[in-house]
């Protein structure tokens, strides 16, 4: 087969890729190596974890919901429907996904590639081997959980995400190793159903990198939730027996072992590099096998570009989205380079944390005097109405120019909220564009004008002496 681009990967990278080159009138081959397109964003992660804990949440508030008049008489969680629930959302996505490549026109062919040169790759599927030759090649592989000694995963007691988003029954107990975005998401949802769970990470916060004031928000809702907590930790070893499996680590004062039912190994991933025979394609990678690439996306053969996950971090589905399209205009012969000033994450935790931009710390590093601004969501109408509470928003400017460095948002509908920062910082606008712009009431985006108003001192709905 012979083609102008070919994509290997249709996780939110590869796909987005693919269908803007079609868009762009460029023949175009995905290579994806499982039955299904979306990768394991849509098959196995973000969209499977999303609709557990938006279950989860329905679950949290049935169980307060006397105190606003509305009596619940004996539910029950029934994981194995929820499963199937989970299952029939991640179909409909992945078919829709189908469904636009082929209006699209972009030829699909499912096996697992290997570049045998420069400018071909090698296909192996269920019905044999097949040559492409392309003039450009996307890699977009994506990352795999990665493995630690003495805890092999075999996706029933000692799982991945992957495992742990396919339970059938909800675990009385599970351990989690590392406390980062994929482990608390997990953990923190089972822990609603009833879960008893116990996290051990290695350093000294939770949700490492992440704006403290926000961590420590998460940790009240895991202690409230009689979570144990052991930073500074380090799992050492797992025995298994037909009670459970005996966990063992290590903390500042001694050597602890519990005994839970589950183990939830999720300590980071690893690119998806090995095996692709780049080395015969003339790509490079670095140290830790991200694919090496310039701003154009191009590695070391410009005619190979990367994306996503494989790429470098940060690791995060919108950032390979972004990416996949700026290499397709590269490629359709456009001056599109990756200039990002603004890129925003998001935590699904419970309240969930989302940021973008600078931290306090890094914008003090960077040279800035600062001027930050606050507004609790327990002053929000809206968050009172809802009954979500906890957290608060955080505007960073900075001190001579107002200029928006950072903005980090703890509490309901965060994920949603670090849209109009984004774009705040992206446009290079000032803390006052934000305070100056009329929000609509009752919202919690009111809170992020307040925020805004703040880092002068003049919010209206908290008492501040600055002002």
């Amino acid at each position: 087969m012979e083609t102008q681009a070919c994509v290997i990967g249709a996780g939110p990278g590869g796909y987005v890729c693919a269908i803007r080159l079609a868009q762009y009138g460029i023949k175009t081959i995905l290579v994806e190596k499982e039955p299904r397109l979306g990768g394991v964003c849509l098959n196995w992660g973000c969209i499977p974890s999303k609709a557990y804990i938006q279950a989860a949440k329905l679950w949290d508030q049935m169980g307060s919901a006397s105190e606003i008049g509305i009596k619940v008489t004996d539910p029950e969680v029934d994981l194995a429907a929820m499963k199937k629930w989970k299952d029939g959302i991640v179909q409909r996505l992945t078919g829709g996904i189908a469904d636009l490549m082929k209006r699209h026109k972009v030829d699909i062919v499912h096996g697992t590639a290997t570049f045998t040169g420069k400018d071909t790759i090698s296909v192996a599927g269920k019905d044999g081997k097949q040559t492409i030759k392309a003039n450009n090649f996307v890699v977009a592989t994506g990352s795999s959980s990665i493995d630690i000694p003495g805890f092999d995963v075999d996706e029933k007691t000692i799982v991945s995400s992957t495992g742990a988003l396919d339970f059938e029954s909800v675990p009385e107990s599970l351990l989690v190793i590392g406390g980062g975005v994929i482990g608390l998401e997990i953990g923190q949802y089972l822990m609603k159903f009833g879960t008893k769970l116990t996290v051990v990470e290695m350093m000294d916060q939770l949700l490492p990198g992440t704006d403290k004031d926000c961590v420590k928000v998460v940790a009240r809702k895991l202690k409230k939730g009689k979570a144990a907590v052991h930073l500074k930790s380090k799992a050492v070893g797992c025995k298994k027996s037909k009670g459970g499996v005996a966990v063992t680590f290590e903390t500042p004062k001694k050597k602890e072992t519990v005994t839970v039912e589950k183990v939830l190994v999720s300590v980071g991933r690893r690119p998806n590099s090995k095996g692709l025979g780049l080395e015969k394609a003339g790509v490079k990678i670095d140290q830790r096998g991200f694919i090496e690439v310039n701003e154009r996306l191009q590695s070391s053969n410009p005619n190979i570009y990367a994306i996503g996950d494989v790429a470098g971090p940060p690791l995060l589905a919108h950032k390979g989205s972004k990416e996949g399209l700026v290499a397709a205009a590269v490629i359709s012969g456009k001056p599109e380079v990756m200039d990002v000033r603004a890129m925003p994450a998001a935590i699904f935790t419970s309240p969930e944390i989302a940021s973008v931009g600078m931290t306090e710390e890094e914008a003090k590093k960077a040279g800035h005097e600062i001027n930050v601004g606050t507004f609790p969501m327990a002053a929000s109408g809206r968050a009172l109405a809802g009954r979500e509470t906890d957290g608060t928003i955080k505007i960073i400017a900075d001190k001579k120019t107002d200029l928006l460095l950072g903005a980090h948002f703890c509490g309901p509908a965060a994920s949603e909220l670090v849209a109009e920062a984004s774009l705040a910082i992206e446009a290079g606008l000032c803390a006052e564009d934000l305070a100056l712009t009329v929000h609509t009431h009752p919202t919690l985006a009111e809170t992020v004008m307040e925020a805004a108003e703040d880092v002068h001192g003049m919010a209206v709905h908290i008492y501040n002496p600055k002002g």
